[in-house]
């Protein structure tokens, strides 16, 4: 997980920020699922 990524997450669960928290989760989910495929078209 990129560290910029992760200060945020932080920051949204200190402030109990919902709405942050799953926009923060999806964009998650998006990178790692985007290097995945990119990772296995290079095979």
């Amino acid at each position: 997980m990129p560290q910029w990524l992760c200060h945020q997450l932080m920051k949204a669960y200190y402030k109990k920020d919902r709405r942050q928290i799953k926009l923060l989760n999806e964009c998650w989910f998006f990178y790692r699922n985007a290097a995945g495929s990119r990772s296995e078209a290079q095979f």
